[in-house]
């Protein structure tokens, strides 16, 4: 890469100008879901009995007949041949972390030289893809193929292009599920049968419990002819080297500052093909770092909020690109600036109406709150560690504390408000803590505010992982790339498990003649006690902190390969097992995929680096040498010239370029090592262990000669050019 092309690059992004964006007809409410097979296509296409069963099968998860699949595939195929779709596809979700899909043509021959449009049931409900071509863990080897995918009648069909997707679950042969949508799917349905169980101590009327997700999507922006002449950045999504810009977001003058034109026109688009597949937007803002944005959707049911938010990262690289960007959706592009997250506001609500996150009005409401409360914080605390290798990943390990993200320790923020309230339930004795009045209202005394608890109970911690919020938790340690699934499967289990034990300690109370609200109590008083470590409001940077952590025994490992262990702890297979959310085999195979894509991302980022090094970066402060050398045997034929400084800037330029390749080549040798370990566990450990570290070690050396080579030859755009769109 010559620094010509660098410039010219460079000139390219400053003269881009906003791509016009054609404006949409009519309001936002005209065309929202138009591309989606929606409730309203349904009835439109559908006959009046299929859509009745389709409903049914949408609520309750009734099995459909081939009758009827064959009846909702016509419906489809006509809707979807009237919005110009051609092809369809089963859109699914394997643990590659992105979604597939193999496009069909709707058109088959008809016997008489011409062709058919046809879809029918078959086609509708069920695929066969390789199931050895995505990664298995081990489940499937490369010459046992097999793999099907289905459809999954709870998320709605939508049209991308001309291509009718049809969200899917997919699993082996063997019946193990291969995705994220499967195991998503059983936490959702293992949460709503415990959590509806514990609402019928409150509302015998409760027959349903939905789990609810809202995503804050960051992600960065870059122009793409200067994303185009940095390899790092295109093939691993981060720079490997960069010196700090003198100016970055030290001012906080981006944070909600008015977007640029530019992206203003990105966003615009990236808006309308959103609403129109039904994906409820709201939210847009310039984040903290410059180039960086967030965008956030009204709250949707998990499963389907889910899939929205696999679907916007296709659809932001390809309106992206429209408009001569490039989306980062790597945790931490740049150094020395905030990272990207996806914050996972969760949360419980019952078919009647009741968010099981948010206080209530009444004393048996806040009773039932904190209920829900209690059992959230008592499942974290017992399985931090597990929820902790939920969100870990080989790019996530870069963000997690620092620059505003959560520290790789998982702890839950209540609020001084909140944390008063169970700190005084806890430490109350049972005759002045509750009373009943004659109505049987559950009420205790010495907190009278709990009936009158605001929305806006709590402050915000931008520091702690899992905060409660006022109506809701917000995982704030998810990484913007990930799959929002693994966190929500990992949370709603853990809850699930939870309050099925909690449940069944009540009931043996209750048997034993206790009152109902008094076993409840008692229940939580103890549960409230125990938990106790895992509760925290403080700065989760602090270096006290992390010390205070290890006393209350919460899991502090760094190690990403050795995090990944909890998904095998015994703990966390009888967890899964007893919610029938994975089987032994499904776990198993998951973290294998992990520790693989560990050692892969790591292998990519250490042969970037050091093609980066030898090819690009010494050569080029080995021509600036020469020139420098050149300059000092000159001025030695010239009597009175002092060349000291240029001999020491000529040292200083040995030194950092001697250390570059002796590092380049150790790290070389370490990654050829740990090749040949054939454990993939421990291959893992030896890449974090033995080849991430040289990283650091050769990107400060090649900072610092970006500090002193003449500009004119330097290759890469450097971050003064890619953080500040013009």
């Amino acid at each position: 890469m010559s620094s010509l092309l660098r410039f010219k690059m460079v000139d390219a992004a400053i003269n881009h100008t906003a791509v016009e964006v054609t404006p949409p007809k009519g309001r936002p409410s005209d065309y929202f879901g138009a591309k989606v097979f929606s409730q309203a296509a349904m009835r439109k296409y559908l006959d009046k009995q299929t859509y009745e069963v389709l409903s049914n099968t949408m609520e309750n998860g009734t099995p459909l007949t081939r009758e009827v699949a064959d009846s909702i595939a016509a419906g489809m195929r006509q809707w979807a041949l009237e919005n110009g779709a051609d092809h369809y596809t089963h859109w699914f979700q394997p643990l590659t972390g992105g979604t597939a899909e193999k496009h069909d043509a709707f058109a088959q021959p008809d016997g008489f030289g011409g062709v058919i449009e046809e879809f029918s049931g078959k086609l509708l409900v069920q695929q066969e893809p390789d199931a050895s071509s995505f990664p298995n863990g081990g489940i499937r080897n490369t010459f046992e193929a097999r793999g099907y995918s289905a459809w999954d009648p709870t998320s709605p069909a939508f049209i991308v292009d001309s291509t009718l997707c049809i969200p899917t679950v997919f699993i082996a042969y063997t019946g193990e599920a291969l995705d994220y949508k499967v195991p998503l799917l059983r936490s959702i349905s293992a949460v709503d049968k415990a959590a509806t169980e514990v609402c019928r101590y409150f509302d015998r009327n409760v027959s349903k419990v939905h789990t609810y997700l809202g995503w804050e999507q960051e992600y960065f922006l870059v122009d793409e002819s200067l994303w185009a002449v940095r390899p790092d950045l295109m093939l691993t999504g981060r720079t490997l080297m960069g010196h700090e810009s003198a100016k970055n977001q030290q001012l906080e003058d981006h944070y909600f500052g008015a977007i640029p034109t530019r992206v203003m026109a990105f966003m615009k688009e990236l808006e309308y093909e959103c609403l129109k597949l039904g994906i409820p937007v709201k939210t847009r803002h310039n984040e903290v770092a410059p180039n960086q944005f967030e965008l956030a959707p009204v709250y949707e049911e998990a499963n389907l909020a889910n899939d929205h938010n696999q679907l916007l990262m296709t659809i932001m690289d390809k309106t992206a690109r429209r408009h001569h960007f490039r989306v980062l959706l790597h945790e931490k592009p740049f150094k020395g600036i905030n990272g990207s997250g996806k914050h996972n506001n969760w949360s419980l609500g019952t078919d009647t109406g009741v968010n099981l996150m948010s206080p209530g009005k009444t004393a048996s409401e806040n009773l039932q709150f904190i209920t829900f409360l209690v059992n959230v914080i008592s499942s974290v605390y017992k399985h931090n560690g597990l929820l902790k290798a939920a969100i870990m990943s080989a790019t996530n390990a870069h963000r997690l504390g620092a620059n505003e993200a959560p520290p790789a320790i998982i702890s839950t923020f209540l609020g001084t408000q909140v944390s008063a309230v169970l700190d005084k339930l806890a430490a109350a004795t049972d005759d002045k803590a509750i009373r009943f009045d004659a109505k049987d209202v559950f009420k205790m005394s010495g907190i009278a505010h709990i009936p009158t608890l605001l929305r806006d109970n709590t402050d915000r911690n931008r520091t702690s992982p899992f905060a409660f919020t006022g109506n809701r938790f917000e995982f704030r340690a998810a990484g913007a790339s990930d799959n929002c699934a693994e966190a929500i499967i990992t949370l709603n289990t853990a809850l699930a498990d939870e309050l099925t034990a909690f449940k069944q300690r009540v009931d043996e109370k209750i048997e034993r003649g206790m009152k109902k609200e008094k076993a409840i109590y008692e229940e939580l008083k103890a549960m409230i006690k125990a938990c106790q470590p895992i509760r925290f409001d403080g700065n989760g940077y602090s270096e006290e902190w992390r010390e205070e952590a290890k006393r209350r025994g919460l899991d502090c490992e760094t190690s990403t390969p050795l995090i990944f262990d909890r998904y095998l702890d015994e703990r966390t297979i009888g967890l899964f097992d007893r919610t029938g959310v994975y089987s032994k085999v499904e776990l198993e195979a998951r973290t294998e995929v992990k520790w693989e894509t560990y050692v892969k991302k790591i292998q990519i980022e250490g042969r970037v680096l050091g093609d980066l090094t030898m090819n690009h970066i010494v050569p080029t402060a080995s021509n600036y040498e020469a020139m420098l050398l050149d300059k000092v045997y000159k001025m030695s034929h010239i009597p009175g010239l002092n060349a000291t400084s240029d001999i020491a800037l000529i040292k200083r330029i040995q030194d950092h370029t001697a250390e570059i390749v002796r590092l380049t080549e150790e790290m070389t040798e370490a990654r050829k090592r740990a090749n040949r370990i054939e454990a993939m566990r421990e291959k893992a450990i030896a890449y974090h262990d033995t080849v991430e570290i040289f990283f650091d070690e050769i990107r400060h050396h090649v900072d610092k000669l970006e500090e002193i080579v003449d500009d004119r030859l330097w290759p890469l755009p450097k971050y003064r050019e890619l953080l500040f769109l013009r």
